[in-house]
């Protein structure tokens, strides 16, 4: 093979574009590039699959237009931009090659092992993987330098980012063609290492993991906690609802590979929950109707709120402890017989909102009666939803005194039983702690990071500039608040984290 004489111009008008693999994703692909102008050859080792490919880009082209998403002639230019290859040496010509076959190790090494004894020695190779090492599908190439991680998601006409990875022997020249190419095709890409996850699926992880934790510990039902990450914390679905509509089957051995990948680090610990519903069959709205919910004609099935106690007359002591001004404010907005001393009265309703820090801690640092002590969660907008958390020794009454009180204006309370970091507060900061750390180990810029979860995952909004939101420094308290009280090394900050929080500086801030 002769020696590579220069990076493919991606904005040449005559770009050839070669896509092995003609399934969901494949065809994905070919139609952004079609769409950018680019000229798509299409091979599938299965014979009818490619022709098929090529006819559904062009109904859903034509669709498009129907629709007036699309002009009529640019949706019949970018059809006919699809051909069919009917052997893999017909993509000979090709500038670039993206492979999206199935996800296994040795078939894509033997993909492009053949691939490199038929394209030139300027074509550019790309995995579309979204499990496996880049450097691990290079490893056995004659020149590892021009492979690159391609990674899009699904649908990718929809989701508009695409993780551009390089390899450990990847040369600098590919992962700034892929960018280019990714621009054309009208993408976001965003740059990563080679590492279990990239960045997506592996920011990914506090959310779902951190949830089932919760649940496994009894704090809360699935749908309290649903209803807390939603309405609280801003997600669009929460995250038993995201793993019923995704399906277990799928999620849980992202997680176990994720976990086995970084050679059990604690933080991405799967769920024995997940385990166990995965082998009884129950993966979500696809099995059954049954998942973490049930489902009634395609619809989830409304689990009733618990009523709302009688409003009683009982006087409210609110600590102004952590986050307790917050709370005092609005206690008194709801019309409580405030108790206004120094300490609770013998007959009061003692209210706590700790940072981290759990009910019965929050109670015995400031010498509380816990039978009367509820804890509310103040790190996150009231609106429209309140966290009411109880000590193991809370009585009936008390629990239900402050229920009342917090629904007074309608507003729903999600009762919850005692956990450092109530729900929200100990799912946020994993999810902001585990973005640091991909930061720390220089994995991804912070902003391609925070720009990464915000395309593929749909949150609020970025990791890092979440952390800012709520303060570097609150979001290590809740971090050490856990780790002291679970001494468990998944909620050991991040130095990334603990470092930003010292000098009070932002979280996205890259080092020089």
């Amino acid at each position: 093979m002769a020696e590579r004489s220069g990076a493919p111009d991606m904005t040449r008008e005559d770009l050839a574009l070669g896509i092995v693999g003609t399934g969901v994703m494949g065809r994905g692909i070919a139609q952004i590039a079609a769409q950018a102008g680019i000229e798509v050859t299409l091979y599938d080792a299965r014979p009818d699959a490619a022709p098929e490919a090529r006819d559904h880009v062009a109904g859903t082209l034509a669709r498009l237009a129907d629709r007036g998403k699309l002009d009529p002639a640019a949706a019949r230019a970018a059809a006919d931009r699809l051909r069919i290859a009917g052997a893999l040496a017909e993509l000979a010509g090709c500038h670039v090659v993206i492979e999206a076959i199935v996800e296994q190790l040795e078939a894509k090494r033997a993909l492009f092992d053949e691939l490199e004894r038929i394209v030139t020695a300027d074509c550019l190779l790309a995995t579309n993987t979204s499990s496996l090492q880049v450097t691990a599908i290079a490893a056995g190439a004659g020149h590892p330098e021009r492979f690159g991680g391609f990674h899009f998601f699904n649908p990718v006409p929809l989701m508009k980012v695409v993780e551009v990875i390089d390899g450990v022997r990847t040369a600098p020249w590919v992962g700034d063609a892929l960018v280019a190419l990714a621009r054309r095709m009208g993408h976001t890409p965003v740059r990563a290492q080679d590492t279990p996850g990239f960045i997506v699926n592996h920011a990914g992880r506090g959310f779902g993991t951190e949830a089932l934790q919760i649940l496994r510990e009894g704090i809360a039902p699935v749908h309290a906690i649903d209803d807390i990450l939603r309405d609280a914390a801003g997600f669009r679905m929460g995250p038993f609802e995201l793993f019923d509509l995704t399906g277990l089957d799928v999620s849980h051995p992202v997680m176990e590979s994720i976990y086995t990948q970084y050679y059990h680090e604690p933080r991405y610990r799967p769920s024995p929950i997940a385990a166990q519903r995965v082998v009884a069959g129950l993966h979500g709205r696809k099995s059954a109707n049954r998942g973490f919910y049930r489902y009634v004609d395609g619809k989830r099935e409304e689990i009733p709120a618990a009523p709302v106690p009688r409003a009683t007359a009982t006087p409210v002591w609110v600590s102004r402890a952590g986050l307790g001004a917050e709370v005092a404010g609005l206690v008194a907005r709801l019309g409580a017989k405030i108790d206004g001393g120094g300490a609770p009265g013998p007959e009061s309703l003692c209210v706590v909102a700790p940072l981290g820090a759990d009910a019965t801690t929050a109670a015995l640092a400031e010498g509380l009666d816990a039978t009367r002590t509820v804890a509310a969660d103040a790190l996150f907008p009231l609106a429209k939803r309140r966290t009411l958390m109880t000590t193991p020794v809370t009585s009936p009454e008390m629990r239900d005194a402050a229920h009342a009180l917090l629904a007074a204006d309608g507003v729903p309370v999600t009762v919850i039983r005692d956990s450092p970091g109530f729900v929200a507060q100990r799912v946020i900061a994993h999810i902001v702690n585990i973005a640091c750390d991909i930061a720390q180990q220089r994995i991804a810029t912070p902003a391609d990071i925070d720009r990464a979860v915000n395309l593929g995952l749909g949150y609020p909004t970025g990791p890092l500039a979440w952390g800012d939101a709520l303060g570097p420094d609150r979001v290590l308290a809740i971090l050490r608040e856990l780790f002291d009280f679970y001494q468990d090394p998944r909620y050991r900050p991040s130095p990334w984290l603990k470092r930003r929080a010292r000098l009070g500086v932002s979280l996205l801030t890259p080092e020089a």
